[in-house]
């Protein structure tokens, strides 16, 4: 049986902290939440927000910019994209992987006709354009898995918005972004407004059954209280970048870390990570126990080694951290 909820707001804010209120609140069955933000770039937890987005276009267009829970890299929402999280008991550690929700999706995909498939670490594939990204956060047991369809998105304001990354574009990134994109509506065989595509999603994605729920009023007032503190700050979407004397940026098979650092007299006095990979844990406990350390392989790989590499740095491993870290100035 799946708990089906609805947040009843367009702001991307609500919506994020309705979404963590329910992971933190709710802890034992399976939810199904749908959603949708107004005109909103929605940015991964560790990713430098001013070097992701277009600043001017956002802007000019009233574009809101707001920092999710986990990890991923920035995406563009509007009232042509759906939205869908799943919150359930995260299980053992092996069944924590992105194919035990991404299957739901891509078979309700198929389901209308489509030939949609599972491609990378976390897109949903159409015809070879991407449909959907997906990111996930792991919190006491329970998993927040999330992501967002393009049903009937604007592709000039999806590729406008975003500063593409050259290192995934090699051509201009307005063309490029464009080109891997795609519209669940454009590909349907037969046409349906996306009011029709939320509800024939609500019923696919309920296995077993659908119960239809709501927040309590204390759990309501605990969502307008964190979107008030934390979604709707400039400290948590935009953060205080200070200059780091020291800084490296690589790209791997499990996505882009950039780390950057000060250092005194060899040990680190302040370190942060950016990127792209999907972590499920924030990165703030391991950067604290980072301060201090001398900046030597043995040292660093002692910390990591008390932490959790794959849920913080998802497909990055314990290796290329520890390079990305030392290519700013160690050994």
């Amino acid at each position: 049986m799946t708990y089906y909820l609805e947040t009843r707001s367009h702001d991307p804010a609500y919506n994020l902290a309705f979404e963590e209120t329910v992971l933190r609140r709710r802890t034992q069955g399976e939810y199904l939440i749908l959603w949708q933000n107004e005109n909103t770039v929605v940015v991964g937890q560790n990713q430098n927000t001013a070097e992701e987005i277009d600043r001017d276009f956002v802007q000019r267009r009233q574009i809101r910019v707001v920092r999710r829970m986990t990890g991923g890299g920035a995406v563009y929402h509007d009232l042509g994209n759906l939205n869908y999280s799943f919150i359930a008991d995260a299980g053992q550690a092996e069944e924590l992987t992105l194919e035990r929700f991404t299957r739901p999706v891509v078979e309700a995909l198929r389901g209308l006709g489509l030939e949609a498939e599972a491609s990378g670490r976390n897109d949903i594939l159409v015809q070879g354009r991407k449909v959907s990204g997906t990111a996930q956060r792991l919190m006491g047991g329970r998993i927040l898995y999330h992501g967002c369809l393009l049903f009937d998105a604007d592709p000039s304001m999806v590729a406008g918005a975003l500063r593409a990354d050259p290192e995934k574009f090699t051509s201009k990134s307005t063309k490029s972004v464009r080109s891997r994109v795609g519209n669940v509506r454009d590909l349907l065989k037969e046409d349906m407004t996306l009011p029709q595509f939320w509800d024939y999603l609500k019923n696919a994605l309920a296995s077993g059954g659908l119960t239809e729920t709501a927040l309590t009023a204390e759990e309501l007032a605990e969502v307008q209280a964190l979107k008030e503190d934390k979604y709707d700050t400039w400290q948590w979407n935009w953060g205080r970048s200070p200059k780091y004397a020291m800084k490296n940026r690589r790209r791997f098979p499990g996505g882009t870390l950039e780390t950057r650092l000060n250092a005194e007299k060899g040990h680190i006095a302040d370190i942060v990570f950016y990127g792209d990979f999907l972590s499920v844990a924030p990165l703030t406990e391991l950067t604290a126990a980072l301060e201090g350390c001398p900046l030597r392989r043995e040292a660093l790989r002692a910390v990591l080694e008390r932490f959790d590499v794959a849920a913080l740095f998802g497909a990055i491993g314990t290796d290329e951290v520890l390079d990305t870290i030392l290519a700013c100035g160690g050994s």
